[in-house]
């Protein structure tokens, strides 16, 4: 079986040299990059499972990497390691695409719980989940992280893509808040209840008005939200290809 792949981007060399040890211990394969310009060209030689990746780096600027490598490389898992440990740091961090995000200073055990479970979720996707569900007009393409009308795109964030898929993935069956919660990040942080009711809230006017008169999140009291596929297609379609 391969090695999971992670590829470490920071310009703390002592920082990057301890986490290499600490995944390689894990019998993972590691690589650093203390530049923007090195990670580059270690992920045109081949993607990795994961890339750690800090925000402060001295040739760019980690949110700008996050989002272009998002838009680049759907089926990447980004993990934002920084020590800029705000919750609005967060949350811009996994709008642009961040799939975890964990601030300096960090618990050893915890960062490879975390890189554990990103690889666990990357590596099912890559080799059991289908490449996208249909729902009648709407259809949801899971590696390519885009979300159609007919054949007209829906411009989501990260964060309602990830609220989307979590709905989509038990058709008419309520998902809690806490759990909507933990699907935006997997990690310590949790937005509020009303965070996530905005989240929401914001996904369903997207789908609203690129199709109008359909209703597909409904609110289920006392539970959460409940996806309500719509066009006759009660689940998702057989796994396809692009």
């Amino acid at each position: 079986m391969t090695k999971p792949r992670v590829l470490i981007v920071d310009d703390d060399a002592e920082l990057s040299a301890m986490i290499v040890r600490l995944v390689e211990g894990e019998g993972w394969s590691a690589r650093a990059a203390l530049s923007a310009a090195q990670a580059e060209l270690s992920l045109a030689l081949g993607l990795p499972e994961v890339v750690l990746l800090d925000v402060m780096l001295s040739d760019a600027n980690g949110m700008d990497l996050c989002r272009r490598w998002r838009q680049s490389h759907p089926e990447l898992g980004i993990l934002m390691l920084t020590a800029r440990g705000d919750p609005i740091d967060r949350v811009l961090g996994l709008e642009l695409g961040a799939d975890d995000y964990l601030p300096k200073p960090f618990e050893k055990r915890e960062l490879v719980a975390r890189l554990r479970a990103l690889i666990r979720r990357r590596m099912h996707t890559a080799s059991s989940s289908p490449v996208q569900w249909q729902f009648g007009q709407l259809c949801v393409h899971l590696i390519r992280r885009e979300v159609l009308a007919g054949s007209q795109v829906i411009p989501l964030t990260s964060i309602e893509f990830k609220l989307l898929v979590e709905l989509a993935r038990v058709p008419g069956e309520p998902i809690s808040r806490q759990q909507l919660s933990e699907t935006v990040q997997a990690g310590g942080y949790r937005p509020l209840d009303r965070t996530v009711d905005v989240q929401v809230g914001r996904l369903r006017r997207r789908l609203a008005q690129a199709m109008p008169g359909c209703d597909w999140i409904q609110t289920v009291r006392g539970e959460g939200y409940a996806f309500v596929p719509r066009d006759d297609a009660a689940t998702p379609s057989a796994p396809t290809t692009p």
